[in-house]
């Protein structure tokens, strides 16, 4: 079968690039051809074999996703003529549902559509956009969620016929390239103390992902422990300016990275302090890494994250999150064993399931 994945994918970062990359390497593996639509970027070439190419659009909020689908609607239309596409496989209901639905309307081609979380988290809550979602999700032949919890959230659209076509593929993770035993040099290049416990961050810096709160649990932890946040997006200089204004010490921001296998294995805990999730991709990277895991009672989290691996917390409360990593950092045992518990559980996860 010959597969066009649409959205987001390496070099870009993110969960929906990584679930698309894992995705596609299995469909090369069982013999499928895999091409690729995606966002500018200007890193882009080809992935170990895989055909990577982008449409045009620019950085700018509320222009770039509308220029993007004009700009991919007729790149993918070419493509599907070019290299006799069977299956678009889009990745985020909008812009990259929209444009495989469009696109399956002129030439026929069968579509596919992964819903992961904010998509219907947050778009669906605007009616206009919410009457899209519908339309799209309608028009898809087949549609598919990352978690338990999210297929209930699609369901509640209330779109006929959606549960017959609708389906649950949990996120992965790699276990090579997220292992206990990799050597990382990421406490020395950011100069943090080598025996300093590191509260590490990783995600985009948006609202959803609560980082806010993190930031606020700074002040009830009684471990000096330095909170490392990883990760880029449009609440950055925001937060910075929360830190800085309150004279926060102990708190670092690296913005993007593109080498999370490094930086993990120099975390003592890892904390997703998100307001909504549908499952958080960077929880099985941290768990691939042995390492424990505080994380907010929303979403798909709960459907991973157990006492036995690390501690749930309620959504935007510092106190919380601190009291948590608290209790692990003061206890070695603890922190050990849910360390080796995550890695032992994240084997279920080590390979994404095809879904078609």
């Amino acid at each position: 079968m010959k597969i066009c994945m649409l959205g987001h994918f390496p070099p870009h970062l993110g969960g929906i690039s990584s679930y698309s990359y894992l995705l596609s390497r299995e469909l090369v593996n069982r013999g499928d051809k895999v091409c690729v639509l995606t966002y500018p970027h200007e890193n882009i070439s080809d992935i170990e074999g895989i055909p990577v190419f982008t449409a045009q659009t620019v950085n700018i909020k509320g222009i770039r996703g509308f220029l993007f689908s004009i700009s991919a609607t007729f790149k993918l239309l070419s493509m599907i003529r070019k290299y006799k596409i069977d299956l678009i496989h889009a990745h985020y209901v909008m812009p990259p549902g929209l444009i495989a639905v469009i696109c399956s309307m002129f030439s026929g081609t069968k579509t596919a559509i992964t819903i992961h979380g904010s998509d219907i988290f947050v778009l669906a809550r605007k009616p206009l956009l919410k009457s899209m979602i519908k339309f799209i999700l309608k028009r898809s032949d087949y549609v598919f969620v990352v978690s338990d919890s999210l297929k209930e959230n699609v369901l509640k659209l209330g779109i006929e016929g959606l549960d017959d076509k609708l389906s649950i593929t949990y996120n992965s993770v790699d276990v090579e390239r997220f292992r206990p035993d990799q050597i990382s040099t990421f406490k020395k290049e950011i100069h943090i103390n080598p025996q300093k416990p590191v509260v590490l961050f990783v995600g985009n810096l948006v609202w959803q992902k609560g980082v806010e709160y993190l930031i606020r649990a700074k002040e009830f932890l009684n471990v000096d422990a330095e909170i490392v946040i990883v990760g880029d997006g449009p609440l950055l200089e925001e937060l910075k300016g929360i830190v800085e204004f309150e004279k926060m010490e102990g708190i670092t921001f690296t913005g993007a990275r593109n080498d999370i296998e490094n930086i993990m294995p120099s975390a003592d805990v890892v904390v997703v302090p998100s307001v909504s999730e549908s499952f958080g991709i960077v929880i099985l990277e941290a768990m691939a890494s042995g390492k424990p895991v505080v994380a907010t009672k929303v979403g798909g989290i709960p459907e991973v994250v157990n006492k036995k691996i690390g501690i749930l917390v309620n959504p935007e409360d510092p106190v919380g999150l601190a009291e948590a990593v608290n209790k692990i950092l003061h206890d070695k045992e603890l922190k050990e064993n849910m360390g080796k518990n995550a890695r032992e559980q994240v084997m279920k996860y080590s390979s994404i399931e095809i879904p078609y």
